[in-house]
């Protein structure tokens, strides 16, 4: 099966920077109350998150007494405005900017006598909101039939709503002008609206599906779905993943998928992991076992235990001590019982849909408890039996790490837990790792070669450091509306980008330096492997969109992999 995402899908320029906005004023709100006016977009998954955060959608201005209100992407009328500032409400302006020129196009033609012809969905917000500017003179032409409508008398300004579909604006615009050949006609359909029509139609005519996410509420994703089922192939217009299991999605071949301008990028990616799970109903059958039995070691945190082990194996060669599967079985079952016990404590879980890796936490509770205790406890049983000095190590960064994510700080602070910190979780994550797959076999074999453990540590970490912001990278958009604080949202995704070449450009001077000023053994220079693919991975993450998310995040935690197994090719060519 081929999957093929549209580089257009998901939120548009209007929708991202109303949902900003509103995100912005939530992080710094303290005690005031945000609301806003309608629901801030058509999809009712973001709506209900972000309610969750304080942020609650009212319909009727007489609700409203003060606070902030947040005026929508689609644009309010001015009387509502007027109302609103009546009720003591402080506003703030998310009107799309697109909408805001045919807003000002409005006003400028009304006050020079202009009778207004908006094209667009009579019953549309953003079309409600452009009648208001015209001061009564205003009228929605929905259909070319309904052209004849329009008064014969005075000159007519024409406007389209931004997100109409750009075949029917141009039909409807040929009837006018068969009518009224002097009518002003400006063309105010978004660009972005353009672009997703046509690659929607370009997809179309060359898959053997089409899947439309988003909410129903949504006329562009309505116009989307439409458009698809015109050229003559299976639509199938979802909100969610889930209504895909009623359908044999496997059937096909080639399947498009695209998104309305308000579908946000977790539940596009909770679409995309779905079918990229039916993927494979006609391939071989040794490929499908071996493509889900990865997918099912990514989703569960296991392939990260594995990793674990396999950085845990280059620590040990890195300082040239004789290899020692206790530590790489310590490494592996701390990882994942630290990183099991963090999801389930999350208190995201649950709120975003279409995390590929909830599903199965949400269904499994008890038994992934009882698998990171049981893991916890042998990798404390382990290092207690390598010496004291490993235990206190691992108990140390155990506490931490379950910590992380409860609230241990007072209640009148801002950060009341260490996730909260900005950027804490990919430091933290790095340094755990680094110190259980490099500092804890130094420690228990009172090693000698400081300079050596030292590269090992740096060597880990960078891997860890850099895998870990990738993620946060392609998950940005849902850790922005939960309020997750990472290093791409403290420092933004360009600067995350350059911090990352940065690191990796110095771990690989430091692996190529060290074994020749003696601090490591010469064939550590494979391990410039892992630095040539952390650079692929980064690459990919500027085309995040052209893969499902747990392939990419199965994709970066392979570098882990890749140094486990020059490892061992390491350790079979010293035998």
């Amino acid at each position: 099966m081929v999957i093929k995402l549209a580089d257009t899908a998901g939120f548009c320029m209007g929708v991202r920077r109303a949902v900003d906005i509103v995100l912005e004023r939530a992080r710094r709100k303290g005690t005031e109350r945000i609301f806003t006016y309608g629901p801030l977009i058509h999809n009712p998954q973001t709506v209900e998150v972000l309610q969750k955060r304080g942020i609650v959608p009212l319909d009727v201005i007489d609700d409203i007494d003060g606070g902030v209100v947040i005026i929508r992407a689609h644009g309010i009328t001015p009387d509502e405005r007027r109302r609103l500032k009546a009720k003591g409400a402080t506003l703030v302006d998310a009107t799309c900017p697109k909408v805001a020129r045919v807003q000002s196009i409005i006003m400028k033609h009304t006050a020079q006598g202009y009778g207004i012809v908006i094209i667009g969905d009579a019953d549309h917000p953003e079309v409600k909101s452009l009648l208001g500017y015209a001061r009564g003179t205003g009228m929605v032409v929905s259909a070319k039939d309904n052209v004849s409508l329009i008064p014969q008398e005075g000159k007519l300004c024409v406007v389209a709503q931004t997100t109409q579909s750009s075949q029917q604006f141009e039909e409807i615009v040929d009837a006018i002008l068969k009518v009224h050949p002097d009518a002003l006609i400006f063309n105010s359909i978004c660009d972005s609206t353009e672009r997703r029509q046509a690659e929607v139609r370009e997809l179309a005519e060359s898959m053997d599906a089409m899947v439309i996410v988003g909410g129903r509420d949504s006329a562009n994703t309505r116009r989307l779905a439409s458009i698809s089922r015109e050229i003559g192939i299976p639509t199938f217009h979802v909100e969610t993943a889930d209504e895909l299991e009623s359908h044999n999605m496997s059937r096909f071949e080639k399947i498009g998928v695209s998104a309305g301008a308000s579908t946000p990028n977790w539940i596009i990616d909770g679409v995309v992991d779905y079918l990229t799970h039916c993927r494979g109903e006609g391939d071989g059958k040794r490929a499908r076992i071996l493509f889900r039995a990865w997918i099912a070691l990514v989703r569960t945190d296991l392939y990260s235990a594995i990793g674990a082990g396999c950085l845990s194996l280059v620590g040990m060669l890195l300082q040239g001590m004789a290899v020692n599967s206790i530590y790489i079985v310590i490494a592996a079952t701390y990882v994942y019982a630290v990183h099991t016990i963090n999801r389930l404590h999350d208190r995201n879980i649950g709120r975003i849909s279409g995390s590929f890796r909830e599903e199965s936490y949400l269904k499994n509770r008890s038994l992934y408890w009882s698998a990171a205790v049981v893991c916890l406890i042998l990798s404390l049983v382990l290092a207690a039996l390598r010496g004291p000095i490993p235990l206190v190590f691992l108990l140390v960064l155990s506490v931490f790490g379950i910590l992380y994510d409860i609230a241990i700080f007072p209640h009148s602070w801002r950060v009341k837990r260490l996730g909260d910190i900005p950027g804490s979780k990919n430091l933290f994550m790095a340094l755990a790792w680094a110190v259980v797959a490099a500092v804890v076999p130094w420690a228990a074999e009172r090693g000698e070669n400081a300079a050596a453990a030292v590269v090992a540590f740096v060597f880990v970490f960078a891997l860890v450091f850099v895998k870990s912001a990738l993620s946060d990278m392609i998950d940005i958009q849902s850790d922005r509306i939960v309020g997750r604080d990472t290093i791409p949202l403290a420092i933004g995704e360009e600067k995350t980008r350059r911090l990352l070449y940065a690191i990796s450009v110095a771990v690989a001077f430091i692996l190529l330096a060290a074994p020749f000023l003696g601090y490591v053994p010469k064939a550590s220079l494979v391990l410039e492997t892992t630095i040539f693919y952390m650079w692929i991975c980064i690459v990919l993450c500027d085309r995040k969109g052209r893969l499902s998310t747990v392939v990419h995040e199965g994709l970066l935690g392979t570098n882990y992999i890749i140094a486990g197994i020059l490892g061992f090719a390491w350790l079979v060519a010293k035998a």
